[in-house]
């Protein structure tokens, strides 16, 4: 359904504040409505056509609501969200839709009663705060050193993908990922960069079972002279370089006049001589590996080979700051500044292994490692892009309880603690707001509605039971437990959720919903087409060999 949209003309007609709201809420719901069934261990799964006409296979709300072409503004910001939460905490992508959409729901009713947008946010926002009071009462902290706890963490947070029916195998995957590339920064604090040191290679083929996290990094490379060059060392030497190991071509096209024939010896013999120093001062350190990320010509190739040093050229920005966090090297600008400590001896090991058609250097067996990779196998690609979106979910979540060690319980207890404390203290809110008070506290019940839902079982009887339960705000650890249906202790299943996660979730919902609450016009600011201007875009001009030659070619 489209908002009413104002065109600014000289004659302007207002659509009254009250449509547009009723627009955005409607928006806001389909959006909602579109990965409600996603939400929990019995969830379906989304198949999404790309833009380049592949298929995408998941129930990850973020990766579901990215490839969605929605027109209407409102439900673009609700996309927002989901994409906000992922970065921000990497889980609760689809709670914050529902909760958010759940919360507009409940406004509505208060909208078309004349309430003015201000007072159900004032009352929406206080309802807020006593929210995260009550997940801070209800959490329960753990030691990040027990491995057991925290893998039930992130095996309840991944139950909910895909991956779950492989058991620990993510799971342990993810912890062992987050705990090798945590750094410490003092006062208990740690930190955890998934992005920049975890990286996650997929290799098709094999088995699931046979992904495991490597102590160090792999590339996807081979040596430069796989015949003269050794693929194999033990406690290598390694050299990291961002230099061309070439002669230095001239910044732009550079022309040299040479009067006698020998000068034109001389101008070769000083180019073989420049690279013979460089690869000298590289050899002086005696090192057995030189990964650079720029070229690496024949002849330093031939110095480097004859003196027994493998060498791997152009490698990527970011693999080479992995190879220096595992191995202990540092990356150097230029040959003659190489220091002894600018070596890297920390590895154990480097060999090239050839994986399906490919060839992949491993550096590995390295002493304290502060980066590593993740390597995937798996029957299928569709299957490997799900397996990398569950890891990631999973490492984020390990990394929230590395920062912030607390737990809530999950299977929708923490929403139905929360609904039941905000009913109680309603009667306590004076004024017009306790209304929208009472409504906010009755839209948490969305999420374990909707897990009752998706479950398969009588939802009026499940959430009637779990009402009387949680009726004065006890019994914080009764939930739904998402595989059965059935209404359980969340302590005694093993069902958490991380505090960053629900408190992330809670506070991006709440302020989305204030957002597009105050919300009363939309203004288009997009120019109408021009007659004729609707017709089919002219085909693209495809460039022929022909059409090269009059082009200027210009010099490397």
């Amino acid at each position: 359904m489209h908002a009413p949209v104002l065109v600014l003309k000289d004659s302007l007609k207002r659509e009254s504040g009250t449509k547009v709201h009723h627009a955005n809420i409607q928006a806001s719901k389909a959006v909602a409505d579109i990965i409600r069934t996603t939400l929990g261990p019995r969830s379906m799964l989304k198949m999404l056509l790309d833009a380049a006409g592949g298929i995408v296979v998941t129930n990850d709300g973020n990766s579901i609501l990215r490839e969605l072409d929605l027109a209407h503004p409102a439900a673009k910001s609700m996309i927002e969200l989901s994409r906000t939460q992922d970065e921000e905490v990497g889980d609760g992508t689809t709670s914050v839709i529902v909760l958010a959409g759940e919360m507009l729901h409940v406004a509505e009713a208060f909208i078309e009663k004349n309430y003015h947008p201000t007072v159900i946010c004032r009352a929406y926002n206080k309802a807020l705060e006593d929210a995260v009071a009550v997940l801070d009462k209800i959490a329960m902290s753990i030691d990040v050193k027990d491995r057991s706890t925290v893998l039930g963490l992130v095996k309840s947070c991944i139950g909910t993908k895909f991956t779950s029916q492989f058991g620990d195998l993510i799971a342990d995957l993810a912890i062992d990922a987050t705990t090798t590339v945590g750094v410490d920064l003092g006062q208990g604090l740690r930190e955890v960069d998934i992005i920049k040191y975890i990286k996650v290679e997929k290799v098709p083929g094999g088995q699931l079972e046979d992904s495991k996290v490597l102590k160090g990094v792999m590339i996807n490379k081979d040596v430069v002279a796989p015949g003269k060059m050794k693929r194999k060392f033990v406690n290598p030497r390694i050299i990291l370089l961002d230099c061309p190991l070439e002669y230095k071509k001239g910044e732009n096209q550079t022309n040299a006049e040479l009067v006698r024939e020998e000068d034109w010896e001389v101008l070769l013999k000083m180019e073989e001589e420049y690279i013979e120093n460089l690869c000298m001062q590289i050899l002086k350190f005696k090192p057995d590996l030189v990964i650079t990320e720029k070229g690496l010509s024949d002849l330093a190739c031939h110095y480097l080979s004859k003196a027994g040093v493998s060498a791997i050229r152009r490698v990527r920005k970011t693999d080479n700051n992995r190879i220096a966090k595992a191995s202990g090297a540092v990356i150097v600008n230029r040959p003659d500044e190489l220091q002894e400590s600018d070596v890297g001896t920390g590895t154990g090991l480097f060999e090239v292994k050839k994986i399906g058609d490919e060839f992949f250097a491993f550096i590995v067996d390295c002493k304290d490692p502060k980066a590593c990779t993740v390597l995937l196998r798996g029957a299928s690609k569709d299957l490997l892009n799900e397996v990398e979106r569950n890891l990631q979910d999973a490492m984020s979540v390990a990394r929230n309880i590395i920062k912030n060690p607390k737990l809530v319980p999950g299977g929708g207890a923490t929403e139905l603690t929360v609904s039941a404390t905000l009913k109680q203290k309603s009667s306590s809110v004076e004024g017009i707001e306790k209304w929208p008070y009472e409504a906010a506290a009755i839209a948490f019940e969305a999420i374990p509605r909707t897990l009752a839902q998706n479950c398969g079982v009588n939802v009026i009887r499940t959430m009637t039971a779990l009402q009387g339960k949680h009726a004065n705000g006890e019994n914080a650890w009764i939930g739904i437990d998402g595989n059965t249906g059935a209404i359980a202790d969340m302590k005694e299943r093993k069902i958490w959720d991380a505090y960053n996660v629900k408190a992330q979730t809670f506070k991006t919902a709440i302020e989305a919903a204030c957002m597009l609450l105050r919300i009363d016009d939309i203004v288009s600011g997009i120019k109408k087409q021009a007659p004729g201007a609707g017709q089919a875009p002219s085909k693209p001009k495809v460039e022929t060999e022909a059409d090269a030659d009059g082009e200027q070619i210009l010099p490397d």
